[in-house]
C-alpha cells in the first residue's frame, strides 16, 4: 500500500491501481481490512480460514471482509482451484497493492477526513509491524539483524524534489519487489524472508 487510484487493475503486473473513488478508500478504514490485504499479499492466495488463521480472527467476520474487499475490485477469487467449491481461494487483483493521492480527495471535507483516517489506520499497522520485529529480535540470526536499519534524513527539498524522491524511491522498491519474486518464482527460496520497507516523507518547520 502507498499514498496515491482507480480501481485496481486487473493486470497483476500492470501499473500500481490508484483509488480515486471515495467509497473504494473507506474500504480501508476498517483495520481488519488493512490486516487481510497484507495477510493475502503475503500468501499470494488463500482461503477465508487460512487468512483467519492468520490474523486471528473468526472465519464468519473474516468472509464478511473478504467480501467488502472483492466488491471494490481489490481482490478477486483465485483461478485454479478445484474442489467442491465450499470455500472461495482469493488473491489480490493488483500484485503491486494499491495508491491512493490527497489530491484526488482533498477538494471536500469527507474525502480529505476519510483520507486522513485511512493514512492514519496504515500507519499504526506498520508501527505494530516494526515493534513486533523489535519484541521478536532475539530470535533472528546475526545476519538479520544487522541487516535490518532504521534510518531518518532530514534534506531541504521544494514540493517538487520531494515528489521526485518519491518516484525514484517508489522504482527502487519496484525493483527489488520483482526480483524477490522472481526468484521465488525460479524456486530460489533458501534463505529469503518476506521484508517489511517503510518510508515516509513529508515537511515539517522547526
Amino acid at each position: 500500500m502507498a499514498d496515491e487510484p482507480a480501481a485496481p487493475s486487473s493486470d497483476p503486473h500492470g501499473p500500481d491501481p490508484r483509488i480515486t473513488d471515495l467509497d473504494a478508500l473507506k474500504v480501508f478504514t476498517h483495520p481488519l481490512r488493512i490486516r487481510i490485504y497484507r495477510a493475502l499479499y503475503t500468501s499470494r492466495e488463500a482461503t477465508a480460514s487460512r487468512l483467519a488463521d492468520q490474523v486471528d480472527e473468526a472465519v464468519s467476520l473474516v468472509s464478511y471482509h473478504l467480501r467488502k474487499l472483492a466488491a471494490h475490485g481489490f481482490i478477486v477469487e483465485a483461478p485454479g482451484h478445484g474442489g467442491d467449491g465450499r470455500e472461495r481461494w482469493w488473491q489480490l487483483s493488483s500484485d503491486r497493492g494499491f495508491t491512493f493521492r490527497n489530491a484526488d480527495f482533498d477538494d471536500r471535507p469527507e474525502g480529505a477526513a476519510v483520507v486522513s483516517q485511512v493514512t492514519r489506520q496504515l500507519l499504526a499497522t506498520r508501527n505494530e509491524r516494526y515493534e513486533q520485529y523489535l519484541d521478536e529480535q532475539a530470535a533472528w540470526s546475526r545476519e538479520w539483524t544487522s541487516a535490518a536499519f532504521s534510518s531518518e534524513y532530514m534534506p531541504r527539498l521544494t514540493a517538487a524534489e520531494l515528489q521526485e524522491m518519491a518516484d525514484e524511491m517508489s522504482a527502487l522498491m519496484r525493483r527489488w519487489t520483482e526480483r524477490g519474486r522472481a526468484a521465488e518464482e525460479a524456486g530460489d527460496i533458501e534463505g529469503r524472508e518476506h521484508v517489511a520497507v517503510q518510508m515516509y516523507g513529508f515537511p515539517y518547520r522547526d
